[in-house]
Parts: structure tokens; C-alpha cells; sequence
């Protein structure tokens, strides 16, 4: 087998309908490999990439889920499976034993860092541990002890992409909120300048660190951002990485308040939504991370980037048309050798 990054890789991509496992799905088609593109969602608009093979996949607590992802695996030779949205990173810890006994490589933290940073709960008490600076939390049933004062953030414990989020200023509202919210949890809202952290842990726990502000986000989603460097962020990144051992492709985020405090509010292991300002500025991130992926050494040296680079997203139209003629030209595009 090649031993060189330039080798092109069969790698299946999941969540090609959300905005991270949509670019990196085009981030690797830029590099020339070739993505098998999955997602729960047969409108994804990851599908319509050019040169994809789309697959549509049942969700990821699925009881088929195992068993499609390792026949397709197969079928479509992949060598290589990333996850690009949380739900999938659980039931594919489990199965790594399988696909790696059929050649396929995945490069994922152990199922107790995936708990550690998909439970926002247990992601607190983790970095609590640690001595590092993390928004306070209560459960539901704890409420009371929530501060006549605080601000306070209401969403699912283990939730994602920014959904059933809510802000209140009282704690009458939160419990209601927590009636209404699946799973919930209630924790303080912080002030400040807000960061994005893209990071990649290499197989002995070295962590290369770019960090992001995000400017302007809507819906969860930076849609202008910055790149900065800072020292006691980017330290403050890594003591966090250490503190969930993380490995791989991963993104973590915080907030810089006006005092200089840095709080961090999440891990994310896979990678973000804007990591493409990353790669503008210069740093390597998707093709270090295929490195990783296919045991090759990480160049942590071309995991550095320009400061003060801006990028500004927006929404477009990606495609309107039937949906019966949408589905036929996905399973023509399946179909294709």
C-alpha cells in the first residue's frame, strides 16, 4: 500500500446535510479523493457534490445502522470512514473492531471521550475536574439552586447543531423551558468575544490549535469570522483536549470575556462548520487529518495559518426542482462505477 498523502482514498463521509460533513466532503474532493457520501436525509445537499457516490443510511440510533454501514463499507470499498456530525460518533466506536477487521480505517477518541464530549453534563463535571474554567450547570431537578441573578442557557444535554437552544434571563422561564426541551440541562450564559478552536490530536497526543473568532454566528452557525492567535486560549485548548483525551479531528469552542477570563463551553470530535477559514489561512487540516487517518505522520508544521483573515458566509440556493427527478439523479450518481 502507498505511504504518501497524495495517494487517493475511498473515504465515506457522514452527515453530508449539515454544514461540517458538507465541506469536508468538498474539502477532499479538492484533494482528490473520493467520498462516499451518507446521510439520513435523502435530500442532503451533500449529495449533489460533484463526483460524490451519495447513499442514503438509516440514523444513527438506528438498529439497522451497524449492519447498512458495514455492508456499504464493503460494497463500496471504502478505506476510510469520518464522521461529520455527532450522532454517528457512538455507534461507530462501537463497530471499529468490524470495519477495521475489513480494512477500514477510522481515527476516533475511545467511547468515554466521545461521552465525555457529546454529554454536556458530564463534559462539565469533566473539565470541573481539571480546573477548567467551564459554564456552571444544573439539572432540572436543581434549579432552585440556580442564582436569582444569572443569565442562563436552556438545551438538550445531548444535543446538537445548535438545536432547542434557548436564552433567558429567569429561572421561572428555564423551568418551564425544561419541560419542553428533550434531555435538558440549564447552564449560566457567558459574555464576550466567542472562539472556535480547530484542533488536530495526533496518535501520541501532540495538538496543533488554529484558532477562530467568531464574530457573527445565527443559528449556532459563524457566518463572519476571524483568525487570531493567543496563547492562554490556545493553552487553555489544550489543557481541554488532554482533559477528554482527544484524538484526531475535533473542534472546541469558549468565549475571552471582557476581563480576560476564558471559558470553554464545548468539544466537538469531529470536525467544524468553519474550518474552511482555516484552510484559507493557510493551515492543512483536512490533508493532515487523512495522514492521521491512514497511520501517516501529522506535519504539525503546516498546521499554522495567517492571523487576521477574515470569512463571511451565507445561504444559497443549492437546488430547487422535483423531488422525483432529485432522487432518480442520486441513484443514477449511486449507481455509477
Amino acid at each position: 500500500m502507498a505511504t504518501d498523502q497524495y495517494t487517493p482514498r475511498r473515504i465515506l463521509v457522514t452527515g453530508v446535510g449539515a454544514n461540517p460533513g458538507f465541506g469536508l466532503t468538498r474539502s477532499l474532493i479538492r484533494l482528490g479523493h473520493t467520498v462516499i457520501a451518507v446521510d439520513a436525509n435523502r435530500l442532503a445537499p451533500g449529495f449533489l457534490l460533484p463526483s460524490v457516490v451519495p447513499r442514503v443510511i438509516p440514523l444513527a440510533d438506528d438498529p439497522d445502522y451497524p449492519g447498512v454501514m458495514a455492508h456499504l463499507c464493503r460494497d463500496q470499498a471504502v478505506e476510510g470512514v469520518v464522521a461529520g456530525i455527532e450522532p454517528d460518533l457512538e455507534p461507530l466506536t462501537q463497530m471499529v473492531p468490524r470495519l477495521q477487521g475489513d480494512g477500514v480505517r477510522l481515527w476516533l477518541p475511545d467511547a468515554s471521550s466521545v461521552r465525555a464530549c457529546t454529554d454536556k453534563a458530564l463534559f462539565h463535571e469533566v473539565l470541573t475536574e481539571h480546573g477548567i474554567a467551564t459554564p456552571r450547570t444544573w439539572q432540572p431537578q436543581d434549579i432552585d439552586q440556580v442564582p436569582d441573578s444569572a443569565e442562563l442557557v436552556v438545551k438538550p444535554r445531548r444535543g446538537h447543531g445548535a438545536q432547542n437552544v434557548h436564552f433567558v434571563r429567569r429561572r421561572e422561564h428555564a423551568r418551564v423551558l425544561c419541560e419542553l426541551v428533550p434531555e435538558p440541562i440549564v447552564q449560566e450564559r457567558i459574555h464576550g468575544s466567542e472562539f472556535t478552536a480547530d484542533c488536530l490530536v495526533d496518535r501520541t497526543g501532540r495538538a496543533s490549535v488554529i484558532l477562530r473568532r467568531r464574530d457573527l454566528v445565527k443559528a449556532g452557525l459563524a457566518t463572519v469570522s476571524t483568525t487570531f492567535d493567543d496563547p492562554d486560549v490556545r493553552d487553555l485548548v489544550v489543557q481541554t483536549l488532554d482533559a477528554v483525551d482527544a484524538r484526531g479531528l475535533c473542534c472546541v469552542q469558549g468565549f475571552v470575556s471582557a476581563d480576560g477570563t476564558i471559558t470553554i463551553t464545548e468539544l466537538n470530535p469531529r470536525i467544524a462548520g468553519g474550518f474552511p477559514l482555516t484552510e484559507a489561512a493557510g493551515a492543512d487540516l483536512v490533508a493532515q487529518m487523512v495522514n492521521g487517518l491512514f497511520g501517516l505522520p501529522v506535519d504539525h508544521s503546516r498546521l499554522t495559518c495567517r492571523t487576521g483573515v477574515f470569512l463571511t458566509n451565507y445561504i444559497a440556493t443549492l437546488a430547487v426542482g422535483d423531488v422525483a427527478e432529485l432522487e432518480r439523479t442520486v441513484a443514477a450518481k449511486g449507481e455509477a462505477p
